[in-house]
C-alpha cells in the first residue's frame, strides 16, 4: 500500500531553464518501502493556502538490483508547467536541506531487466521514466539493447542531456541514440520537425528491426504517444508490445482512449471498498467520483493527479458498473481484467464495490 514519508532534499540540479532535478535522500529505516522497478514514479505532495496538492514525478535514476539494498537516494526531474503549483515551487523555492512529503514509488510503465531489443520514444520530459528504464537494463543485462529516439523543441530545452551522452558513451554498441529537434536545426542527424505518425511510420522500420522489439515504451505528451502508437500499429506490433505513459495532456484534446461504458447514474449509490486490508462502505454524493467518496472517509486513499493519466488510484471492480470519463492510465488488458481509475469513476449501479489492494 502506498505510503508518504518525509524526505530530505539533499540536491537540487538544473537541468535546463525550465526544469531541474530533485535528489532525495532516503533514510536506511525507509529504503526497502522505496525500492522501486526502473520506470516508475512518485506522489509528492505540499499544502499550499490550506488545499493540498499533489504532483506526480518520475524516478530517473537506476533501480536496485534484485537482493540489493533499498537506493539511498532517489532522483526525479520536474519540468515548469505554466501556472503550476508545485512545479513553480520546485524550481524556484525548494533547496538543499527542505523536507518534502513523498509518496512510496507506484505505477507500471516498468521494464524488468532481460535480454533482447528494446526501443523507446520520448518526447520532453518523457525521458524521465525511460532513463531509468535505459540505465538499468544496460548496467544489469549484457545480452540487451535499446533504441532512444527522443523528441525535443530544442538543444537548450532538452532534460537530462549529459546523462543520456553519458549513457551513450558507456554502452557505444548496445545503446543506439536518435535525436530530433522540433524547433532548430541540427548540424547532423534527423532534420527538424515533428515526430508525427506519418513520420515514424517511415523512420521506425530505417532504423532497427521493428518485428524484432520486444518492448516500445512510448512517453511524453498525448499527441506524441497516441502518433507512435498509431505508426508502431500499422507496421504489425502487437499491442502487448507496447506501454505507454502520458505527461501531458492539451486542454485542447477532443478524443481519449475508449473508456467503460455502463447505463446512467442511479438516484442513489453506495460504493464498499478495500483498501489496505480493512472495508468500509459509504453513500455517494451526487457528481462526485468513487475516489472523492472514499477519500471523504479514508484519506489514505491512493492519488495523485485525479486526471487519469497517473494511474496511482487503480482499483479492481469486485462489482457494479461505473462509467469511467478518461483514461490515459490503463493498458487495454487492465480495463478488460476489470480494473478501473476510481478518479474517473462514477457509480451507474445503486452498489458498487472496489478493491484497491488487488
Amino acid at each position: 500500500m502506498a505510503r508518504f514519508h518525509t524526505l530530505r532534499v539533499a540536491a537540487v540540479d538544473p537541468l535546463t531553464d525550465d526544469s531541474v532535478a530533485l535528489t532525495l535522500a532516503v533514510p536506511p529505516g525507509l529504503r526497502e518501502e522505496y525500492r522501486h522497478a526502473p520506470g516508475q514514479h512518485l506522489a509528492l505532495r505540499r499544502m499550499l493556502d490550506g488545499a493540498e496538492i499533489r504532483r506526480t514525478y518520475s524516478i530517473c535514476s537506476a533501480a536496485p538490483a534484485p537482493g540489493a539494498a533499498g537506493p539511498p537516494t532517489l532522483r526525479v526531474g520536474v519540468r515548469l508547467v505554466e501556472g503550476g503549483a508545485f512545479s513553480t515551487y520546485a524550481l524556484k523555492e525548494i533547496t538543499v536541506g527542505d523536507e518534502v512529503e513523498v509518496m512510496t514509488p507506484a505505477g507500471r510503465f516498468t521494464l524488468e531487466p532481460a535480454p533482447g531489443r528494446y526501443a523507446a520514444v520520448v518526447g520532453g520530459s518523457g525521458i524521465t521514466p525511460v532513463l531509468s528504464i535505459v540505465t538499468t537494463l544496460l548496467e544489469r543485462e549484457p545480452e540487451a539493447r535499446f533504441c532512444l529516439i527522443r523528441s525535443d523543441r530544442t538543444a537548450a530545452s532538452t532534460m537530462f542531456l549529459e546523462e543520456v551522452a553519458d549513457l551513450k558513451d558507456r554502452f557505444p554498441e548496445r545503446l543506439q541514440l536518435v535525436t530530433v529537434l522540433s524547433r532548430e536545426e541540427q548540424q547532423a542527424g534527423l532534420p527538424s520537425g515533428r515526430l508525427d505518425r506519418e513520420r515514424l511510420a517511415g523512420l521506425l522500420p530505417a532504423l532497427l528491426p521493428v518485428d524484432g522489439v520486444a518492448g516500445w515504451f512510448l512517453c511524453g505528451p498525448y499527441g506524441l504517444v497516441q502518433g507512435a502508437e498509431r505508426a508502431l500499429r500499422g507496421l504489425g506490433v502487437p499491442r502487448s508490445r507496447i506501454h505507454e505513459e502520458i505527461f501531458h495532456v492539451d486542454s485542447g484534446t477532443s478524443s481519449a482512449p475508449a473508456t467503460t461504458t455502463a447505463p446512467a447514474a442511479p438516484a442513489h449509490s453506495t460504493v464498499t471498498v478495500r483498501l489496505d486490508g480493512r472495508g468500509g462502505a459509504w453513500p455517494v454524493r451526487e457528481g462526485e467520483s468513487l475516489l472523492d467518496t472514499v477519500l471523504r472517509n479514508r484519506p489514505d486513499a491512493p492519488y495523485a493527479c485525479k486526471g487519469g493519466v497517473c494511474g496511482t488510484c487503480r482499483a479492481f471492480l469486485v462489482s457494479g458498473e461505473v462509467r469511467m470519463g478518461r483514461n490515459y492510465a490503463l493498458e487495454p488488458e487492465e480495463t478488460t481484467a476489470g480494473y478501473v481509475l476510481a478518479c474517473q469513476s462514477h457509480p451507474a449501479t445503486e452498489e458498487v464495490e472496489l478493491d484497491f489492494d488487488r
